[in-house]
């Protein structure tokens, strides 16, 4: 059966905004796209939603908030991103509303982006296995919250000190989507992509997997895209163009 190609992701652009539910969301893939992206000196700012605090069973939440926050920043340095802010909603609980949109608005606004980056958010990872209620309200709001920060009569109360709307998003890319038709080639980076996961260290032992190692899980998926790509490692995405008529 003939592979299904996947397009390459355009690179013309010089700030993206990544927007994921917890700390380690960007790790399971996207990573070592982002250190391709900082390594061509594009600025890359990450955005936690919640601080991961509810992910690590034997860890009470406000000690695994401090924990999980520290790996994320360490996690996020090695792939050269030196901005991450942590929004410190509640983890496991999140919402899609007005609420999160709210929030997520604002961040937009505050980094005037071109390009927003997000994890799946699709009810699947394309099997049976079901994306996880936090990954979805996440990403849902993302892109909405997108479109609200380009209004000026959405979230008005934000625009003060200066603040103004920002409608300059080219696209929201979701990292991991099981109907993803582009992706990028990784293969220089997949190696600060593994170590950027090998960062989480206490999420990963938390988890409890027996013999799972990251660069093995990584390079499944990686080598998997890379043959859609013609390329030895690639990361996939989903595109949401944010212009009309695309």
């Amino acid at each position: 059966m003939e592979i299904e190609k996947l397009e390459p992701l355009p690179e013309d652009w010089d700030r993206a905004l990544c927007v994921v539910a917890h700390p380690d969301d960007l790790e399971f893939g996207a990573a070592a796209a982002i250190a391709r992206w900082t390594g061509q000196g594009k600025t890359v700012t990450y955005c936690m939603v919640t601080s991961g605090e509810a992910g690590i069973d034997g860890l009470a939440p406000d000690e695994c908030r401090t924990v999980r926050e520290a790996e994320q920043v360490e996690s996020a340095r090695i792939v050269g991103v030196s901005e991450v802010e942590f929004l410190h909603q509640p983890d496991g609980i999140l919402e899609y509303g007005v609420p999160l949109r709210r929030e997520i608005a604002h961040v937009v606004r505050r980094h005037r982006p071109d390009i927003v980056i997000t994890g799946n958010f699709r009810d699947t990872w394309g099997g049976v296995n079901l994306n996880q209620a936090d990954h979805i309200a996440t990403g849902r709001a993302v892109v909405d919250a997108v479109r609200d920060a380009g209004n000026r009569w959405v979230f008005a109360e934000q625009l003060t000190d200066g603040l103004e709307p920002w409608g300059g998003v080219r696209a929201v890319w979701a990292a991991g989507s099981p109907v993803a038709g582009h992706a990028v080639d990784t293969t220089d980076t997949f190696d600060a992509g593994v170590a950027s996961l090998e960062a989480h260290r206490a999420y990963i032992d938390g988890l409890g997997w027996e013999n799972w190692d990251p660069r093995e899980f990584l390079e499944g998926f990686a080598r998997q895209t890379g043959q859609r790509l013609g390329v030895a490692f690639a990361a996939a995405f989903e595109v949401f163009p944010m212009g009309w008529g695309e």
